[in-house]
């Protein structure tokens, strides 16, 4: 298992667990939520009193999970990353957890979720409690020691590439998953082309092995098209979205660390 952290400032102490806590070596107190979940997140590392998604957005986003709308891209980035049962995974962002439950489950693997939602990570522990779910933000650091994981993971979530590099093992694997130019077109209209920026960000500790676009569609009803709505940020088009034919679309980067960032 993979070793915790205390992300009290100027800490990072190991973390022990004992019964209903954790604690570290400076008597810093973290406790176990009877979901299963550990809250390591600091109050100066919040973004607002509730940060990351609502409770609305977790269940809107479970919801178009549930009826079989992302499985496709959840199956492209399985193909991608390929995990094995040698594998410990890393999610940063993993939200309610599906895509990484999936991977896990497919592979048969450990596999750890670090989400800033309160209500996120709760669903996740409470759905799979066979993973470890951690709320910090992962922004300013990743409360695990140094290469703990084979795999880490962010699935159109916030990226840290130095953070990333540290918690991964020296032959290890990052998957990166944009929103794709074509990601929601029918509500959004054209994005951004993320991939060349996301490269140059990463290249002083990763070296790409791998892009591929992963697209599907789906009809939408309008239930679903509110979900949608619900458990995404980004600005829509002007006109309101109707129900009929939507596209998701996601470009994977698989990128394998370099033995020593330059």
């Amino acid at each position: 298992m993979p070793q915790l952290l205390c992300t009290v400032r100027h800490c990072h102490a190991p973390l022990t667990r004992e019964t209903t806590r954790l604690t570290c070596p400076n008597n810093h107190s973290f406790d176990i939520a009877r979901s299963g979940y550990i809250n390591l997140l600091q109050p100066q590392d919040r973004r607002s009193r509730n940060p990351g998604d609502t409770p609305a957005a977790v269940i809107a986003r479970r919801k178009l999970h549930n009826r079989g709308f992302t499985q496709p891209l959840l199956a492209a980035i399985s193909q991608v990353l390929q995990p094995s049962p040698a594998d410990i995974l890393l999610d940063i962002g993993s939200g309610e957890g599906y895509y990484l439950a999936g991977l896990a489950k497919q592979a048969n693997c450990q596999a750890h979720g670090i989400d800033i939602s309160v209500p996120a990570v709760d669903a996740a522990a409470r759905r799979y409690p066979e993973h470890q779910w951690i709320v910090a933000n992962a922004d300013r650091f990743i409360p695990y020691a140094d290469q703990s994981f084979t795999k880490v993971l962010s699935l159109t979530a916030r990226m840290n590439p130095a953070e990333f590099h540290r918690v991964l093992r020296p032959e290890g694997q990052l998957l990166i998953a944009l929103p794709a130019p074509d990601d929601l077109i029918q509500l959004r209209g054209t994005g951004r082309d993320r991939v060349q920026r996301t490269v140059e960000a990463f290249a002083p500790g990763f070296t790409l092995s791998h892009h591929q676009r992963a697209t599907t569609q789906a009809d939408l009803d309008t239930q679903a098209i509110a979900d949608i709505l619900l458990s995404i940020y980004r600005p829509l088009q002007s006109s309101p979205p109707q129900p009929g034919p939507v596209t998701f679309s996601l470009d994977l980067l698989l990128f394998n660390t370099r033995q020593s960032p330059a």
